[in-house]
């Protein structure tokens, strides 16, 4: 019994937090790169970063069985390797990865706007290179901001659905995550396990709220100190 609510927790958690640290790095190496660029192309390439935010989860799960599925170009490219990524686990690491994605960059984006140029560039001054500044500088003032977009990061990851179950599927013990398990269960009549695993959702879900109340209040704080 305790089988049916394990599972899917421990699907769920392995799939959210590997997401989570995908989307951190990616997050912040995008987020910086694009606080300080000003090309005529800017708008456009933010448009398409934040674009698995705007789009239905399913359409953003159709996109992603058209490049991972076996006549996608990537798909193709991993046949060819005597590998696949549907309907397996890595299919809800991906799923999870672009939606939560978004969320990471917008965040360490605006943190990262926020730091004031002429404290990168005395730094510079001093004989810091880009990589000693960007980690002894910028990310240290930037953190409360990346931190917070982590945390809401690993919230949407743990709310995915839409395009995990167009990418992954419903495999117990397999693909079958927090969300994707609660709608078969509504599917299959039995309520008592849906009400458990979204009781398990919402405990999650408060604590992750906590951990963002709490980097705001340090981001609130760096600002009027």
């Amino acid at each position: 019994m305790m089988e049916t609510y394990l599972s899917p927790l421990y699907i769920s958690l392995s799939t959210v937090f590997t997401a989570t640290v995908i989307t951190f790095f990616t997050g912040i190496a995008a987020a910086r790169w694009m606080a300080r660029y000003q090309g005529q192309m800017r708008d456009f390439i933010d448009g398409i970063l934040i674009l698995p935010l705007v789009l239905p989860p399913t359409v953003v799960g159709l996109g992603l069985l058209m490049l991972f599925g076996k006549h996608g170009p990537v798909g193709q490219m991993l046949l060819l390797l005597g590998a696949t990524v549907v309907f397996s686990w890595p299919a809800t690491v991906i799923a999870a990865t672009v939606v939560a994605f978004p969320l990471m960059y917008m965040n360490a984006r605006g943190a990262f706007e926020q730091v004031d140029i002429n404290v990168e560039n005395a730094a510079r001054t001093l004989g810091a290179n880009e990589w000693r500044v960007f980690w002894s500088v910028t990310l240290p003032l930037a953190w409360p901001g990346v931190a917070a977009g982590a945390v809401l990061a690993f919230a949407r990851a743990l709310g995915e659905f839409g395009a995990t179950l167009m990418l992954a599927g419903y495999i117990p013990g397999k693909t079958a995550t927090i969300p994707v398990a609660i709608y078969f269960a509504v599917q299959d009549g039995d309520m008592n396990q849906a009400l458990v695993l979204v009781v398990i959702v919402l405990f999650i879900v408060f604590a992750s709220l906590g951990a963002l109340a709490y980097f705001k209040s340090k981001t609130y704080k760096a600002v009027t100190v």
